[in-house]
């Protein structure tokens, strides 16, 4: 007998076809998809102990965001407006040095879970410090996660001593590896502008050796390939390269600033990338060559970035502006299409972040992490193409149903997992102390 049934759906799987079924079902069991059908006509539903009728509505996989700073929450809207260089090094980083505690991350990352399981992101890739610290806050709503300890060249929260960074970044990974099925331990570089060459290969070299995601923002901006080039005679992605770090189990955020043989580079190694337009258009970092990554065959997730150069960790929208920008910067309406943003948010997103063989789309065997979409209001009607309307038309207000792992975290449209007005009022505590010095 199966533990839940969705009958009655049109059910986007994401898979090699990208198969859409006008009247299917899902079943689930123990944690796991087990079948994905339209039932023949006539035909009796198989028995379940919790059968849904989703009366048309969309079901498909949970979204995917390959990247997030989760405890940033707490700088959201902080420091607007700014350019990257000055947002950081005059803002973040000094509110972090006072505010990012083992007491406050777990509120911030608590607020942005919450955030992202109301909205349909079921899965997340994050890079910060103290992750010892709100891992279990993490677990505890639910969510996926592949949890990334920062490693930076100077004292960082945590971590006052930054010959110590590499160290403690593979004691944490030592400590969690195997812990969990819902969460895996990561090694995340902040740049290569703010790590030296001996950090970005010992930080490679503890995350290869223990099996684990290689995170590194890189080329995210014109002044960083300058001082990259003024430094090392190369680009980041070339610098990078010449260290040995790019493999197939490294995940590289941004990459704005590439050229041609960048892009042959990363192609060639295997890794992927994190693609986050809507931090890149707020901070001005330019715009990354997206359908030249598609081109090229490189796996490329998308990412909102944290919410202090954001402002949110809405997919959808992250969706909707991915699909556009591309078209508007290459004047090609076909630059980016929907259901390849689709994949980008759900399949794609998975394996960029090493996860593609447990989640990402809607087949058996796979875990069940998906989600229904209420598609009974205006805005949804008619709908012809459903990967269309999941790009142009979702919003995070549309998710009704959210399960993870076989579990229900959200039903309609509330949270099981978690008490959101205790994670709001505890966000919006902390904040009246940082808005007061920041």
């Amino acid at each position: 007998m199966l533990d839940t049934l969705i009958h009655n759906a049109t059910v986007v799987t994401v898979d090699d076809a990208f198969t859409i079924l006008a009247n299917g079902a899902v079943g689930v069991r123990q944690g796991v998809i087990e079948m994905v059908a339209g039932p023949p006509a006539g035909q009796a539903l198989p028995p379940a102990r919790e059968i849904i009728d989703a009366g048309g509505d969309i079901v498909m996989p949970g979204l995917v965001n390959a990247h997030t700073h989760l405890p940033m929450t707490l700088f959201r809207g902080l420091a607007d407006d700014l350019p990257l260089m000055s947002w950081l090094h005059d803002h973040i980083f000094p509110v972090e040095a006072r505010f990012v505690t083992p007491e406050t991350v777990g509120a911030g990352a608590r607020l942005a879970c919450a955030e992202m399981l109301l909205g349909g992101t079921t899965t997340c890739c994050d890079g910060y410090f103290l992750v010892a610290d709100f891992a279990e806050t993490v677990l505890r709503t639910g969510m996926r996660a592949v949890l990334g300890q920062g490693v930076i060249d100077f004292p960082a929260p945590g971590v006052p001593d930054p010959t110590r960074n590499v160290i403690m970044a593979r004691a944490y990974v030592e400590a969690w590896q195997g812990r969990s099925r819902l969460l895996k331990p990561s090694i995340f570089c902040h740049s290569p502008y703010t790590c030296s060459d001996a950090t970005l290969t010992a930080a490679k070299q503890a995350a290869d050796d223990l099996g684990v995601r290689f995170q590194i923002h890189a080329a995210e901006t014109r002044a960083e390939r300058e001082q990259m080039e003024r430094r090392h005679g190369c680009g980041p992605i070339e610098h990078l390269d010449r260290l040995g770090l790019l493999n197939a189990d490294t995940l590289l955020v941004h990459a704005v600033w590439v050229d041609a043989a960048d892009i042959e580079r990363i192609a060639r190694s295997g890794a992927c990338i994190a693609h986050c337009p809507e931090s890149n258009m707020k901070l001005a970092s330019g715009v990354a060559p997206l359908p030249d990554f598609l081109a090229a065959g490189i796996t490329v997730g998308l990412g909102t970035d944290g919410c202090a150069s954001n402002n949110d960790l809405d997919l959808w929208g992250e969706m909707d502006m991915a699909a556009k920008l591309h078209k508007v910067q290459r004047l090609d309406p076909t630059a980016v299409k929907a259901e390849q943003v689709v994949r980008m948010a759900t399949r794609q997103g998975a394996e960029a972040i090493g996860l593609g063989r447990l989640v990402g789309s809607l087949e058996p065997g796979k875990r069940a992490d998906l989600i229904v979409l209420d598609t009974r209001q205006p805005r949804w009607t008619p709908l012809y193409h459903p990967a269309s309307h999941l790009v142009y038309v979702a919003r995070a207000g549309d998710v009704r149903h959210v399960m993870i792992d076989g579990r229900w975290v959200v039903r309609e449209r509330r949270p099981e997992t978690l008490d959101l007005d205790e994670a709001l009022s505890q966000v919006r505590a902390l904040a009246l102390k940082i808005g007061a010095v920041g």
